[in-house]
């Protein structure tokens, strides 16, 4: 597989995964035992570094961090899939092995603190950008 096409098809996963993630975060709170926790941190304030904020805010500032960060490295791996051979083994490895080892690591933790739809798109991700980093280095 060429590393233009395992860069574009993690590109389209992580457009997903992004998409996914923003719809689905919020939701347990809107579920079953969700719902008194969701309720309990829109309840509690405190004080940080002179603004009251909730637990609930850190909750969704957070979810929508990663948000961002996933649409960051779609936008990324989108653009390493459009350059030539050439270009791409002379970009910085930190661009190709950084990304690829940084989902890597993503994707322990999303198997040990997430669940399998997630770990899924995480894996396949990772998959994909290890395989456009390698085939870059060739």
């Amino acid at each position: 597989m060429s590393s233009s096409l395992a860069y574009r098809i993690a590109s389209v996963l992580l457009v997903l995964f992004a998409l996914g993630h923003t719809i689905g975060f919020r939701k347990p709170a809107d579920q079953g035992e969700g719902v008194a926790v969701g309720t309990l941190m829109k309840s509690v304030h405190v004080a940080v570094q002179g603004s009251r904020r909730t637990f609930w805010d850190f909750y969704v500032g957070f979810g929508l961090f990663a948000t961002v960060f996933l649409l960051l490295s779609a936008f990324l791996a989108w653009q390493l899939g459009g350059l030539s051979r050439e270009a791409l083994s002379q970009t910085p490895s930190a661009a190709t092995w950084g990304l690829a080892v940084a989902f890597g690591v993503i994707t322990v933790m999303t198997w040990r603190y997430f669940f399998v739809v997630p770990g899924v798109f995480s894996t396949l991700v990772t998959i994909f950008l290890f395989i456009g980093a390698w085939s870059a280095g060739k």
